[in-house]
């Protein structure tokens, strides 16, 4: 460790794709991730596989880390073995009513180097997810960014109401829903007209978005009788009346949809992006962590005896990750190969082999380990034939032994293992609240970990509403027996295979959308 260093980084206003590039970069380079409640996790995906990662999750009026607890919490990771980078990911801009400015005088009081990362603010990128510019020519030129919760204790109001109801021609309120009838009051008691367009924008530029659109006078009766919280931004202005014709955010299929993507962090992106990509808002819940074997022997001697092998099987795209890895390790690479035949379960594990310069002699049509051994007899598999199989520790025997069975010879090596994931809890929260309309399955030990991490919950009752979707057969029995009713199975056991039975089910034909 070095000297300590702590990255006050704002995470933008919810959707991932809008953090800085420089933002991600901290991450990534951080031995310590500290995040709270209105910064999307999906961002935990860029990190280092052994950062330590801190939630401490603040919500609104009902916050329950305060800002001096989390304020210590950064400063002792920071100086914890003698100096840790530290990447504090904060919603919207840090230095934007994010308390940013406490959190680096608490630094400066400790003597710790800090930088700000300043972030896309929710003030403009909400209400243009909501299809409102925040300026447009012929309407405003100007606008105010206030606090709708100032500190409460305070004895009078620094707001002038005077000035922003006369004076201003956008007002973005940050956390004023609660005090929302004292902002529409007191705007109008100073003069602005109560006809004046209003939008609440709950949850901007996330697919959860929700926007309710007034006037002075009666968007806060609307917003009581459905129960519009936080949180959210209040836009006041002429420029809301543009959303009727510019409102895009909101058209796309899924939108609306809750979906829980079970796979490990570092290969959420594909399943996520896709359904993202259709709207839906994605949770990523990683049931499952890639580790190294316990040794690395076996692995190294069949590398340096490859030219024993008649067959290299490859059955995951972990599985083709370490392997090679392994191989470079040997200071060897694809020229290795030059004398098997190499087959690889599946489309995806044979385009990782593809980009390590391998082209797989064989792929079998039925993603499953059953699908390859009627092929690789095909193939000349048989009595003294030699195989070797890299794959998880976890992997099922049915491969290995069906192969002995036809008289082949084969050495199994372990190249990764996989450990329950860390979840996320709040996914756990939105499960409890019943606020999730699918999950996701990729494996059996997506499934049987899920089980684990969601214990104390009565799945079968949250999920009763929900749909359960698995990616192939195997998944889906492990699913049933863990009292699970699955919803639906892909057709193609692969990614794009799952998200077409899962748009499917939510009546989206992905060919018409593309």
């Amino acid at each position: 460790m070095g000297r300590p260093i702590v990255y006050l980084i704002g995470a933008g206003p919810g959707d991932p794709g809008l953090i800085t590039v420089k933002g991600l970069a901290c991450i990534a380079e951080a031995d310590v991730i500290i995040y709270d409640y209105l910064a999307n996790s999906k961002f935990l995906s860029h990190a280092r596989e052994d950062a330590e990662v801190i939630y401490v999750g603040k919500k609104g009026f009902t916050q329950h880390v305060t800002q001096e607890e989390i304020n210590a919490v950064i400063v002792e990771k920071a100086l914890e073995d003698g100096g840790k980078t530290v990447a504090r990911l904060k919603g919207g801009d840090p230095f934007i009513f994010g308390r940013g400015g406490e959190e680096a005088l608490a630094l400066v009081d400790a003597g710790i180097r800090f930088e700000v990362v300043p972030g896309i603010s929710s003030g403009y990128a909400a209400p243009a997810y909501a299809g409102i510019p925040v300026t447009h020519r012929g309407i405003t030129t100007d606008m105010a960014f206030v606090t709708g919760h100032e500190d409460p204790t305070k004895d009078s109001s620094d707001i002038n109401w005077e000035g922003l109801a006369t004076s201003v021609g956008t007002i973005c309120f940050f956390m004023g829903i609660k005090n929302l009838p004292t902002i529409t009051s007191r705007l109008i008691e100073f003069g602005r007209p109560a006809t004046t367009p209003v939008a609440l924008v709950r949850w901007g530029t996330t697919p959860r978005q929700e926007v309710l659109v007034g006037t002075l006078a009666d968007i806060a009766g609307k917003a009581a009788a459905v129960n519009f919280k936080a949180p959210a931004i209040t836009i006041v202005g002429e420029v809301v009346s543009l959303r009727e014709q510019l409102a895009w955010f909101e058209t796309r299929p899924l939108f609306g949809k809750t979906i829980v993507v079970t796979r490990s962090r570092a290969q959420a992106s594909v399943l996520t992006d896709a359904l993202e990509d259709l709207g839906a808002e994605v949770l990523e819940f990683p049931t499952i962590k890639i580790i190294d074997p316990e040794e690395w022997a076996p692995v190294d001697e069949a590398i340096r005896n490859l030219d024993i092998y008649d067959w290299l099987v490859l059955t995951s795209v972990n599985g083709v990750g370490r392997f090679f890895d392994r191989l470079e390790y040997a200071d060897k690479d694809a020229r290795a190969l030059a004398g098997l035949r190499v087959s690889a379960i599946g489309p995806a594990t044979a385009a990782a082999c593809i980009e390590r310069g391998v082209r797989p002699d064989y792929v079998p049509d039925e993603y499953r380990a059953e699908g390859i051994l009627d092929g690789l007899c095909e193939r000349g598999v048989g009595k003294d034939s030699k195989v070797l199989l890299a794959r998880a520790l976890e992997a099922r025997d049915v491969l290995p032994d069906e192969l002995r069975e036809r008289g082949a010879r084969v050495d199994v090596v372990t190249v990764y293992r996989t450990e329950v994931g860390e979840g996320d809890p709040r996914v756990l929260e939105r499960l409890r609240d019943a606020e999730v309309d699918a999950v996701t399955f990729t494996s059996s030990s997506t499934v049987t970990n899920f089980i684990k991490l969601a214990e104390g919950i009565d799945l079968a009752a949250v999920l009763k509403d929900a749909l359960v979707a698995s990616i192939g057969p195997i998944t889906s029995d492990t699913a049933r027996a863990a009292g699970l009713t699955v919803g639906v199975e892909a057709e193609e056991y692969t990614i794009p295979g799952l998200v077409t039975a899962v748009a499917k089910h939510f009546g989206v034909d992905i060919d018409e959308e593309e």
